[in-house]
């Protein structure tokens, strides 16, 4: 029974959809159609290359991995790469330090603010110039 499950392409297309947290109401408005019709082929066993190409581009995938797609490959990689936040050896510290950032970003505004008043200044010449003529 596991077999059709597997090759079912209108299930791989649902879970895709849904891992990317988008609905069949959004999938439809992007491929032109109604909700109706994306229900339809997310219960299809099969779908024709050209509507599966362009539901592939929709949801940022290949046709391929579309055909290819496997929930058990996806959890695999999630429980390999997915460390509780718990434990010590997370992989997902934060390498930046905040102050550095904050610095650099008041430094990239008074560049900004510089620029803008540059600007302000040369319109400020070019008026003058111009009540002048």
């Amino acid at each position: 029974m596991d077999t059709p499950t597997k090759n079912h392409i209108g299930r791989k297309i649902s879970r895709i959809r849904e891992l990317r947290g988008m609905k069949q109401e959004a999938l439809a408005i992007a491929l032109g159609i109604s909700q109706q019709a994306v229900s339809n082929f997310e219960n299809s066993e099969s779908i024709e290359d050209n509507m599966l190409d362009k539901i592939a581009e929709v949801l940022g995938v290949s046709a391929e991995a579309i055909r290819k797609f496997s929930e058990e490959a996806v959890f695999n990689i999630i429980n390999n790469t997915f460390q509780d936040s718990s434990s010590n050896n997370n992989n997902y510290l934060c390498t930046i330090n905040p102050i550095d950032k904050v610095i650099s970003l008041f430094e990239e505004k008074e560049k900004l603010y510089e620029r803008l008043l540059q600007a302000e200044k040369d319109k400020v010449a070019y008026l003058e110039k111009l009540v002048n003529k």
